[in-house]
């Protein structure tokens, strides 16, 4: 199997030098929408602290060499989060899928966040396994992550796959598995927009029942809206 530390172009980012960068989303001034806000200033749905699954999708790599999980591991505590699950899991479909199905839909759980399987060899599935799983789709995160892969790495950003959505009101991001892409993508788009993300998707939840560590309970809203959820793909990780 391939190892997905090299998905594709992310091997080449250096995680430095995007202090400069005037994101897209800064522009935008919307109160209630998927979208970032003029001043990023805090709304009343924020959340000041999420808990993060951050699952690695390889068949290469064991606990003990997961640079790329390592570091959105620390990223998330650094910035005050908790992270209250970690696996890693083969770059297959369905473990991709049922993995990601059951972390987003515990109650410990706000966001889950995998690196691996995004780039375009054959058993680079992770897009596939989770599209179908989507409520709603998030296509602007593939979309600033390549815009801000190509400052670094030029054309070879065609290669990314980087998707995001919400699945049972909990918002997946899926990166790259290379540890230099994870930094790219925790530090300029996550971190900075998880907190809001996870306010808006929980938002009038707070009565519904989750579903334990042990995946069983759940939200049935949730469930019966994903199952329509994954019939268009976003136009930038097909």
């Amino acid at each position: 199997m391939t190892d997905h530390g090299d998905d594709s172009h992310d091997g080449d980012h250096s995680g430095d030098g995007h202090d400069g960068h005037n994101h897209s989303h800064d522009d935008h001034g919307h109160d209630h929408d998927d979208h970032g806000h003029g001043d990023h200033g805090h709304h009343h749905h924020d959340a000041d602290s999420v808990a993060a699954a951050v699952v690695t999708v390889s068949s290469s790599r064991g606990a003990d060499e997961d640079p790329a999980g390592d570091y959105v591991a620390a990223a998330f505590e650094e910035a005050g989060h908790e992270v209250s699950v970690r696996e890693l899991i083969p770059d297959d479909y369905d473990s991709v899928q049922g993995t990601v199905d059951r972390l987003a839909r515990r109650k410990d759980t706000d966001v889950v966040v995998t690196t691996g399987g995004t780039g375009v060899t054959p058993d680079d599935v992770t897009p596939e396994a989770v599209r179908g799983l989507f409520a709603k789709r998030l296509p602007g995160f593939g979309e600033l992550f390549r815009r801000l892969s190509y400052e670094e790495v030029g054309t070879r950003t065609i290669g990314s796959r980087a998707t995001a959505g919400v699945v049972s009101a909990t918002p997946v991001f899926c990166l790259p598995g290379s540890e230099n892409a994870v930094r790219l993508g925790v530090d300029e788009i996550v971190l900075t927009e998880v907190g809001h993300l996870v306010g808006l998707a929980g938002r009038g939840l707070d009565d519904e029942p989750a579903e334990d560590e042990n995946g069983e309970g759940g939200q049935g809203d949730d469930a019966d809206s994903r199952d329509g959820g994954g019939g268009d793909e976003e136009g930038g990780d097909a």
